[in-house]
């Protein structure tokens, strides 16, 4: 789930932040269970792949990921890639708002500490125009290397493959992404004799409806934390919908009549039917606070549905339900194209790239998916799988029966036709734009300035940004 980009505390050298990840990537193959786990699997769907799986035996690789549940997943499995192509995976956790930076650096400084790692969507324009990670449609198009119809490139969400292509190539492979969604109680919209929104208008009345903040009950909610990845994962679909765009020819603009209408929005529907503190809530602030019947609707990432479903902490299992983004007064209906994808690290040898290939190639590949999502043996089951087919397979419908009404559909409908790749400014300049986006919204969530006069203020900071 997209994370704020800020920085977090002083970093350990990186020798010791090497050492870490080797000492990682040993426990994950000494642990016992995990090893009898992976190897019980069988190695012949990869087989049947026509690729020399064992073309850079001996290789060592390093990969850097977030803490997250569904990269515990995979470095569970990886000794079954081991076993594959006899190449050595060493894997490096890193927050996720520290993994931009590291991954920066090591990418500047050409050391190539990381063959790969959890990259950011909107960091491959910067990466791309330094040339610092390999166009990988020579990857795909090399048949030593991949076989087409066995990986089945186009069968990846194109939204996300999108996302991780400049101008018309793809730079990196999505492996777990998400997509936003209406999230909403049944049973109080039952009771009130509501449907799910199908426009703004509609959701707006549906919150004043629902809003009782005398018996803690708020009409809706949506994540007001200042961040690139926080407020600013949630305002681009809003400007998107009232029909504004971020410039063209290079020209980046945040304050057009649309920006200051989708953001005055914004601010209205927090003021008034959110709860006091959603101006400082990220994403699990406002799961918890759904979880606890305290939020009738909100609209974040599908994957928010592992928490509101958690029988453990949860009030409301059973009487959740999921919709699209409604249409805004554009008709467009807009979601996220968050993904974490993986490129590779230009720096690297060519024996060391071949590795990292045949690792993205089995990581993102379709057996691979089912096996860290519904095949996997431990509790937590993969909802942001990359395939389309997986999305529409049974197998992946029993596993997500639980989350509530509609969500595949909800989820899946929203991927295929909701998607915008330039949802946010796709600029080398991103994190420095994302950034000074997210105070400006933040200022007029919290009332220190007006819309209009915060984004004229952004388009100045943007504008110097953009000369340096």
């Amino acid at each position: 789930m997209d994370k704020p980009d800020t920085k977090g505390p002083a970093q350990p050298s990186r020798r010791r932040a090497i050492a870490r990840g080797t000492a990682l990537g040993a426990a994950v193959v000494g642990a016992p269970w995990i090893a009898r786990f992976a190897h019980a699997q069988d190695l012949g769907p990869y087989q049947q792949g026509k690729v020399n799986w064992r073309q850079a035996e001996g290789a060592e690789i390093t990969i850097a990921v977030i803490p997250a549940s569904y990269f515990d997943n995979l470095i569970a499995l990886a000794p079954q890639f081991e076993a594959l192509t006899g190449v050595r995976t060493r894997f490096e956790k890193v927050p996720p708002g520290q993994i931009r930076q590291k991954a920066l650096l090591d990418l500047s400084s050409k050391t190539a500490t990381y063959a790969t790692h959890a990259a950011d969507p909107m960091y491959y324009p910067l990466y791309v125009s330094n040339k610092w990670v390999d166009p990988l449609d020579r990857y795909l198009g090399d048949a030593a290397l991949t076989d087409r119809a066995w990986y089945a490139y186009d069968d990846i969400i194109k939204a996300w493959r999108d996302a991780d292509s400049v101008d018309g190539k793809p730079y990196g492979i999505p492996y777990d992404g998400e997509v936003t969604v209406q999230v909403y109680r049944k049973d109080l919209y039952d009771a009130k004799g509501l449907k799910a929104a199908d426009t703004f208008d509609q959701l707006v009345s549906n919150a004043q409806a629902l809003n009782d903040p005398a018996n803690r009950v708020y009409g809706l909610a949506l994540r007001g934390f200042a961040g690139a990845g926080q407020n600013m994962y949630i305002y681009p679909s809003i400007l998107r919908a009232f029909g504004g765009n971020w410039g063209s020819g290079g020209k980046v603009v945040v304050n057009s009549p649309e920006a200051v209408r989708a953001l005055q929005w914004y601010v209205d529907v927090l003021s008034k039917y959110a709860p006091p503190a959603v101006r400082n809530w990220n994403w699990p602030d406002i799961a918890d606070a759904f979880s606890q019947g305290t939020v009738a609707t909100y609209i974040d990432a599908h994957s928010s549905a592992a928490v509101i479903n958690n029988p453990e902490k949860s009030k409301v299992v059973g009487k959740i339900a999921y919709a699209r983004w409604p249409k805004g007064p554009s008709g467009k209906r807009v979601t996220s194209i968050w993904n974490w994808g993986f490129p590779i690290n230009a720096a690297l040898n060519d024996r060391a790239k071949r590795a990292t290939w045949l690792f993205i190639l089995w990581a993102t590949s379709a057996e691979t998916q089912a096996r860290t999502s519904w095949k996997f043996a431990g509790p937590a089951k993969r909802s942001g799988v990359n395939r389309v087919s997986l999305w529409r397979s049974q197998e992946f419908a029993s596993a997500m029966k639980g989350a509530g009404d509609n969500f595949i559909p909800a989820a899946l409908e929203s991927l295929e036709q909701d998607t915008d790749v330039d949802w946010r400014p796709r600029v080398p300049q991103w994190p420095a734009i994302g950034e000074t986006m997210a105070t400006a919204i933040q200022a007029a969530l919290v009332g220190q300035k007006p819309p209009k006069e915060a984004l004229d203020e952004a388009q100045a900071r943007i504008q110097q940004a953009l000369k340096g």
